[in-house]
């Protein structure tokens, strides 16, 4: 799985990530979160209610790097969930607030942690073996997909392929290791392969942003050719 090293370049992706979503909010309305997101069965909401909460649960595991006590992301996935429903019907400028400060200390915890503690080893609520350098990743594809889903304007082109080059390895590297993966080939539209799987099968051609939306189940392969019989893939997370 990808991790990405803790340094300043790192830590500022993560904060313009941020400073993109908070900026995309703030015209948010209270008649607008309970519409619905580009997630099934979410609204704008409960999507807000995810980011706002996922920071402190990702601190839980940089707590664990840093004391060494193991400290899970999430009792289980009902607590999860119900944290999220929870937190997902307050009006837009709670909701706004909670994400502006969740990512703010966020930010803070991890410019400060020890750097001792980024090579010790957690689990996430996925169930991987990882450094904290991991949790680098996840907040960054966090923010960036839920900034899409959240349907205000924000789409695929619009990541930074900085951003969206770290998440795409990210999510390439999910598919290398799950099972039920088809043959294939990913090249970008002129340009270098993106994955293969296995040795034979299509060979599935677009922009890496609209590959990134196909994989990360967002798209049902929009922009990519060809057109009809791409390879079906097990579900992402």
């Amino acid at each position: 799985m990808k991790e990405i090293a803790p340094t300043r370049d790192s830590f500022q992706e993560i904060a313009a990530a941020a400073g993109r979503l908070l900026s995309g909010l703030t015209g948010l309305h209270d008649t607008d979160v309970p519409k619905p997101s580009r997630l099934p069965g979410w609204t704008r909401g409960h999507v807000l209610s995810h980011l706002a909460r996922q920071a402190p649960a990702l601190e839980r595991l940089l707590e664990w790097a840093r004391t060494g006590v193991e400290t899970p992301q999430y009792a289980n996935r009902g607590a999860r969930n119900a944290e999220i429903e929870a937190g997902a019907h307050r009006p837009a400028a709670v909701q706004l607030a909670a994400v502006r400060e969740s990512s703010a200390h966020f930010q803070h915890v991890i410019e400060t942690l020890p750097a001792a503690a980024w090579r010790a080893t957690i689990r996430p609520f996925t169930g991987e073996l990882c450094t904290p350098q991991r949790i680098l990743v996840i907040r960054l594809r966090e923010l960036e997909l839920h900034h899409v889903d959240l349907d205000i304007g924000y789409g695929w082109d619009d990541i930074p392929a900085s951003a969206r080059q770290i998440i795409l390895a990210d999510v390439l590297g999910y598919y290398a290791e799950a099972d039920g993966v088809p043959d294939f080939t990913l090249r970008e539209t002129g340009g270098d392969v993106l994955g293969r799987f296995g040795t034979g099968g299509p060979v599935v051609t677009g922009s890496a942003a609209n590959a990134l939306a196909w994989l990360a189940g967002r798209s049902g392969g929009t922009g990519l050719t060809p057109a009809a019989g791409l390879p079906a893939l097990p579900p992402w997370l």
